[in-house]
């Protein structure tokens, strides 16, 4: 029992819960304006919201640190991923609730949720245990490659329907790094890039057939003005305007916790996808290396699991959560820093929202689970080597 407490990863779950503390703290500073002025509620209202899911978070994220992930190579799992994930994305299309321009929540009494962030941790589990299963011959493209990868396409496709342009590019880039970390050869990745080029120029039209709401003049507005957003500061470039003025203002050292002056009305919602800047402005380019930092080093050690394990299932696990936090911090950072188009993607750990919170704990859980049976495996086998000579 000792050999597998020693086992777990306490730097990688003590930068996950300083990460999650951090973010609760930065939600109450961002968001107390906004909760009162704009939604007439309480200043902690979205503060308390966000701690009920931590905690809730905080139980499976320790659940899943004691289970043993190959648990979920269970082909039952796999069928109601699969089954589920299809079923929940047309009931959010039929009967969801509408926020921000996007039909992508299900209320549940009180509370909001996203299937679409639980379903990018289903693709994960899902495309590992099958590209597993089908390890002996992935580099046939028709038997091995493209069933899984026809079944994320068609989750993507229901998700831009909502529209979510940026999640569904988190799953499509998730599903990418995993196929490609498959054990697939060179020829087979040319096969399936020309299939999916080609998929791409046919699908395209179709989606956007009798879908003009997808491409609206002021979605399209956010992802063309990041390369102006002085010509419309007032407008398209509003928010990446004031993402600028915000991280200006902090310099180095920042304004000092609570003393941003952007989320008085001037940065819209800024407790979600930009509350980066709100850190940048209170505290200055050293919180955001310290957070950066924090992410990073999970990002690392998430990398770093995948390469040591010898379990196919738990390395492409490895690698899809991983992948799916760099993803995600990235487009956030390069949305509100004005390098790619705002897509509404939020900040790992940092940014309000329980059902995103709540996938990066279950997702972690995973991945500390993973790293103790590779940290316990080599342990052990030190130990019998050692005992051999």
């Amino acid at each position: 029992m000792k050999k597998i407490v020693k086992s777990y990863d306490f730097l990688l779950i003590v930068s996950v819960l300083a990460l999650c503390g951090f973010g609760v703290v930065m939600i109450y500073s961002s968001s107390m304006v906004t909760a009162v002025t704009k939604y007439d509620l309480t200043p902690s209202f979205f503060f308390q919201r966000q701690i009920i899911f931590l905690l809730i978070g905080l139980f499976v994220f320790f659940v899943f640190a004691l289970l043993p992930y190959r648990l979920w190579l269970s082909s039952k799992i796999q069928q109601l991923i699969f089954f589920g994930s299809i079923i929940m994305l047309i009931a959010v299309l039929a009967f969801g609730e509408a926020k921000n321009n996007a039909q992508s929540w299900i209320e549940i009494g009180n509370f909001q949720l996203q299937p679409s962030e639980f379903i990018k941790l289903g693709i994960i589990i899902y495309l590992a245990a099958v590209y597993e299963k089908k390890h002996s011959y992935i580099n046939k493209v028709g038997k091995g490659l493209l069933p899984p990868i026809i079944f994320t396409c068609i989750i993507c496709i229901l998700i831009i329907l909502q529209p979510d342009i940026g999640t569904a590019s988190i799953i499509a880039f998730i599903a990418i790094c995993i196929v490609f970390c498959s054990g697939m050869n060179g020829k087979s990745m040319f096969k399936l890039s020309v299939l999916a080029l080609f998929t791409f120029m046919i699908l395209s039209p179709v989606i956007l057939w009798n879908h003009d709401d997808i491409f609206t003049d002021t979605r399209m507005a956010r992802f063309t003005s990041f390369t102006d957003p002085f010509a419309d500061e007032q407008g398209s470039g509003y928010q990446l305007v004031n993402s600028y003025i915000a991280i200006n203002n902090g310099e180095l050292t920042g304004l000092g916790l609570g003393e941003g002056m952007q989320k008085y009305g001037y940065l819209p919602e800024a407790h979600t996808d930009f509350i980066m800047a709100i850190v940048a402005e209170e505290l200055g380019i050293i919180g955001i290396m310290i957070v950066i930092g924090l992410l990073g080093m999970i990002i690392f050690k998430g990398f770093n699991v995948a390469k040591r394990c010898k379990d196919p299932f738990g390395t492409l696990l490895a690698v899809g959560i991983s992948s799916m936090l760099a993803i995600q911090a990235s487009i956030n950072l390069g949305g509100l820093t004005g390098l790619i188009p705002i897509t509404g993607v939020t900040f790992p750990f940092i940014s309000y929202g329980g059902s995103s919170l709540l996938t990066l704990l279950l997702s972690m859980g995973l991945l500390v689970n993973i790293s103790m049976f590779v940290n316990y495996k080599e342990a052990f086998s030190h130990n019998s080597t050692k005992d051999a000579n």
